[in-house]
């Protein structure tokens, strides 16, 4: 070989190499959730490396809440991220653009309501019993937050308004403290803080849990620039997350995702994980009853004049995604109903 093509050999390797780092790169995303047990599916698709295998370089960023979720994604600090469809329909309204593209809290597939993941807790000697009990006391909730809406429906259902009982503001990581140190009578909370609260305040107690009255559900969603650039890529976030969450609904699983979500949230033990992951329902399927959550959520935030119209579902959910994923991969469908 004469040292012209030697050197030309050289080249085309170099080419290779930068274009090859180039397309790597080009594969980097961040990818948001929750700090809490509803975002054990990107944790466990980033730690099982099923991210990886579908050539998604993941990195998990976690925000307290929805809305501080979809506060990062418009700043350009996450690319994809969840946010409840409790919240999310104000800022569609206001004009911030997103796509959903799979499931990720929530049984929303199968029913429009899916609440067992939020409840009530009361500190001892509270005088609360029941929740209609809440009449002239303090309640730490986090205002516009999924809690807030299952406690404002459960309780106007009963003719009780909120002017009648106090809402603290409460941020989620401070919901157990503030129920320990008495600032508050009962607290509503998501897990594991209601759990966490059961646990580590003397004397408290489960008030209510669930009851059907709301969707505890949130999609996964990024811009249309995002989501539509290449839909290859973008069909393998959705694969990695299906497969997550066939994993994590295997009871042989159990333990190994506890210490998985352990190590993504600060405070979250491994026993904490297993004893609250019972309370969500891990479907990333999306349907006509995600669409039916979605509107009520929208008339309940209506109601509160949080936004002034009806918003289409159809302008944010995109199923394009997740039903090939249950098209193409059966298997991991095949234990739900």
């Amino acid at each position: 070989m004469t040292i012209r093509k030697v050197h030309l050999a050289a080249a085309v390797v170099a080419v290779t190499m930068i274009a090859g780092a180039v397309q790597v790169q080009a594969q980097q995303v961040n990818v948001g959730a929750a700090a809490n047990v509803g975002g054990l599916i990107v944790f466990v698709a980033q730690a099982k490396g099923f991210f990886a295998k579908n050539g998604v370089n993941a990195k998990v960023v976690t925000r307290n809440t929805g809305p501080a979720l979809t506060k990062s994604l418009n700043a350009g600090e996450i690319d994809f991220a969840p946010a409840a469809f409790t919240n999310l329909p104000a800022a569609l309204e206001r004009g911030i653009k997103l796509r959903a593209i799979v499931g990720y809290t929530g049984g929303s597939y199968t029913k429009s309501t899916s609440d067992n993941f939020v409840g009530m807790a009361a500190r001892a000697g509270s005088g609360i019993k029941k929740i209609t009990d809440v009449k002239g006391k303090k309640v730490g909730i986090t205002f516009g937050s999924t809690g807030d809406l299952w406690l404002r429906t459960i309780l106007e259902a009963s003719g009780i308004k909120t002017g009648q009982y106090q809402r603290i503001n409460t941020r989620p990581p401070s919901l157990v403290s503030v129920l320990d140190t008495g600032g508050v009578d009962a607290i509503v909370a998501w897990e594991p803080s209601l759990t966490r609260s059961l646990q580590k305040v003397k004397g408290a107690t489960l008030i209510a849990r669930g009851g059907d009255h709301i969707c505890f559900c949130a999609a996964l969603h990024g811009s249309p620039e995002k989501v539509y650039r290449s839909r290859k890529f973008t069909q393998g976030i959705v694969d990695a997350m299906a497969e997550a969450a066939w994993y994590i609904r295997q009871p042989k699983n159990k333990d190994e995702v506890a210490t998985i979500g352990s190590r993504f949230v600060r405070g979250m033990t491994a026993d904490l994980v297993k004893a609250t992951m019972q309370f969500i329902v891990y479907d990333v399927r999306m349907g006509e009853n995600t669409k039916k959550a979605w509107n009520f959520s929208v008339k309940e935030l209506i109601k509160q004049k949080k936004m002034k119209r009806p918003f289409d579902p159809d302008k944010y959910f995109d199923f394009s995604f997740i039903n090939a994923t249950m098209k193409n991969h059966p298997e991991w469908f095949a234990d739900q109903k």
